[in-house]
C-alpha cells in the first residue's frame, strides 16, 4: 500500500513538472531551457535572414537561452506577422518586423491579418540596409547622368527590377521616379535573390536593391553600382558617389528593420530582450558581420523605434496613395 502511494505521487510529481515545463511556470532555470522562437518573413539566404542569425548568437549568450529562426515566407511579410500576432506562446516569440511590416503594408494592402501598432510591441530596432542603384553590365552607364540620358532614350522606358510589390526596392524606386520624371517600370520578384539574378543575366537593366543582396556582385564586378540613396557614400564603395551628389537633391530611401514581440508580452520580457539586443548589436562579431554587408546598426529604445515607424509610415504610405498601390 505504501509503495502504491509512494508510486501515484512520484507520478504526479512528474506529471506536474512535465505541465510546468510545456506552460513555461517553472523558475529561471528551467525557464533558460526553453528556446526562444525568432520569426523572420522571408527565405533563409537572404539580408533579413542574415541579420536575424548574426544577431541571435550573442543573444542567445546573454539571454542565456537557445534562439531558433523560423523563416516564414510569402506575402509581403504578412504570413509571419499574422503567425507571431496569433502566437500563444508569449515570452517565447520574437519577430524581425521590417519596413514592409509596419511601414508600407498598412497602406498598400486592403486589408492586413494583424495590426502592427495593437498586435505589437517593439523591442527595438536591428539595422537599416543602405541602397544602391544597379545596372548590368551591358548598360552603358557608370554615373547618374549617364543613366539618366540612356534611361530618356530608350522609346519603351526601363523595366525595374525589385523583390516585390511595396518592398523598400520598389517604392524607392518608385519614389525616384517621381522626383526625376524618369519612365521606369515596375517588374516585381518574389524576393530580392531571383531580382538579382536577372539583372546579372541581363534579363533587365536595372533596380534598387539593398547592399546586402548585391553587393558581392558589384565588388565582383558583375554589376555596376550607379549611385547611393543613402546621405553620404558608404565605406564599403568609397568611389561610388550618392544621387543626392549626382543632383537628384533630397532623394535618401533605406530598407529597414526591428525586432518586436506580441503586445501581450510582459514588459519585464521586453525589457530583457531590449537588453540583450543592445548588448549584441555592440559586440565585435555583429559589428564585423554588419561591416560587411554595409549594414548601419541602429541602437536605441523601443520609443525611438516608435517613432522612427511613424515618420517612415507617413512617409511611404503617402507615395503609396499618390500612386495607387493597393493589393486586395
Amino acid at each position: 500500500m505504501i509503495q502504491t502511494l509512494r508510486r501515484n505521487t512520484l507520478r504526479t510529481l512528474l506529471h506536474l513538472g512535465a505541465a510546468a515545463v510545456l506552460t513555461g511556470l517553472i523558475g529561471p532555470a528551467g525557464a533558460q531551457d526553453r528556446p526562444i522562437e525568432w520569426v523572420v518573413g522571408y527565405p533563409a539566404g537572404g539580408g533579413s535572414d542574415m541579420v536575424a542569425r548574426t544577431l541571435a548568437e550573442p543573444m542567445a549568450q546573454m539571454l542565456k537561452r537557445p534562439v531558433i529562426i523560423n523563416n516564414r515566407p510569402g506575402a509581403a511579410t504578412n504570413i509571419a506577422a499574422d503567425y507571431v500576432a496569433r502566437s500563444k506562446d508569449i515570452g517565447n516569440i520574437i519577430f524581425t518586423a521590417d519596413f514592409a511590416t509596419l511601414a508600407a503594408n498598412p497602406s498598400l494592402f486592403a486589408k492586413l491579418p494583424y495590426d502592427p501598432d495593437r498586435d505589437f510591441t517593439p523591442v527595438g530596432l536591428l539595422a537599416r540596409f543602405p541602397m544602391l542603384l544597379v545596372v548590368s553590365n551591358d548598360v552603358p552607364a557608370r554615373n547618374w547622368m549617364e543613366f539618366a540620358a540612356w534611361a530618356r532614350a530608350q522609346p519603351q522606358g526601363v523595366n525595374y527590377a525589385s523583390a516585390g510589390l511595396g518592398s523598400p526596392h520598389h517604392l524607392s524606386t518608385e519614389l525616384l521616379r517621381q522626383m526625376t520624371g524618369l519612365k521606369l517600370t515596375h517588374v516585381p520578384y518574389r524576393g530580392a535573390a531571383p531580382a538579382v539574378q536577372d539583372l546579372l543575366g541581363g534579363q533587365i537593366k536595372m533596380g534598387l536593391m539593398d547592399t546586402a543582396s548585391v553587393q558581392q556582385h558589384v565588388i565582383a564586378g558583375r554589376l555596376r553600382a550607379i549611385g547611393v540613396a543613402s546621405a553620404q557614400r558608404l565605406k564599403n564603395f568609397p568611389d561610388v558617389p550618392t544621387l543626392i551628389e549626382q543632383g537628384v537633391k533630397g532623394y535618401e530611401a533605406y530598407a529597414w528593420q526591428g525586432l518586436v514581440v506580441p503586445s501581450s508580452t510582459p514588459k519585464e520580457t521586453v525589457a530583457q530582450l531590449h537588453k540583450a539586443l543592445q548588448a549584441a548589436l555592440d559586440t565585435t562579431l555583429v559589428k564585423a558581420r554588419f561591416h560587411t554587408l554595409s549594414l548601419e546598426a541602429l541602437p536605441g529604445t523601443p520609443e525611438q523605434m516608435t517613432a522612427y515607424v511613424k515618420a517612415e509610415r507617413e512617409r511611404w504610405g503617402k507615395l503609396i496613395r499618390e500612386n495607387g498601390f493597393k493589393i486586395e
